[in-house]
């Protein structure tokens, strides 16, 4: 059956022609879908979705292009819909733990905490003179890589190596990984080279 007439039948609240829709389109839709999540439960999901969303809004929907490529856009539309939140919810879990663990952990008064910035300087200090200065653009004066690339005149990708082989090195230096990061934020701008 045509696909205009198929629409025009389900934007009449014919199920029939739904059913018909989905065994069309349904299983090309999740082999497309796998592309982007790379599980299959996760891609029926997002074509499922995909189809409900199109029968509970038949009527509000205008469709300009064929109806293939509505469904088609839609799958995509909906995965960058479930990622954004999928990295929202990332950010909001490791803010949670950033606070769990700094609340559990009172290095501001101790003097356990002065020999951890003791140790941090040290390690800055036997990093290369560009290696050095870059975390310092970065994490003293807040510089993005972008600025830190235009003022050094150096690419940014240079800039992103050797803020990882700062970190690299630095982090070695710490047994406790997760310490190692809250040093990192609280203290960095504190330091004085």
């Amino acid at each position: 059956m045509d696909e205009k007439v198929l629409w025009k039948l389900i934007k009449q609240n014919d199920d029939k022609a739904l059913q018909m829709l989905f065994d069309l389109h349904y299983k090309p839709m999740c082999y497309y879908a796998i592309q982007f999540v790379k599980q299959m439960p996760e891609a029926e999901d997002i074509v499922q979705s995909v189809f409900i969303k199109l029968w509970t809004k038949r009527h509000n929907i205008t469709i300009n292009t064929s109806l293939k490529s509505y469904l088609y856009r839609s799958v995509y539309n909906n995965y960058i819909d479930e990622f954004r939140k999928d990295k929202q919810k990332e950010k909001y879990l490791e803010s949670l733990k950033y606070d769990m663990l700094t609340e559990h952990i009172d290095i501001e008064d101790s003097s356990e905490f002065q020999e951890k910035i003791d140790r941090i300087k040290t390690l800055v200090d036997t990093l290369s003179p560009r290696c050095k200065e870059v975390l310092l653009l970065s994490k003293q004066e807040g510089y993005k890589h972008r600025e830190i690339a235009e003022k050094l005149e150096i690419s940014v990708k240079t800039v992103e190596s050797l803020m990882s082989t700062a970190f690299k090195k630095i982090r070695a230096g710490f047994e406790d990984g997760d310490l190692f990061f809250i040093l990192i934020r609280k203290v960095f701008k504190r330091l004085k080279f």
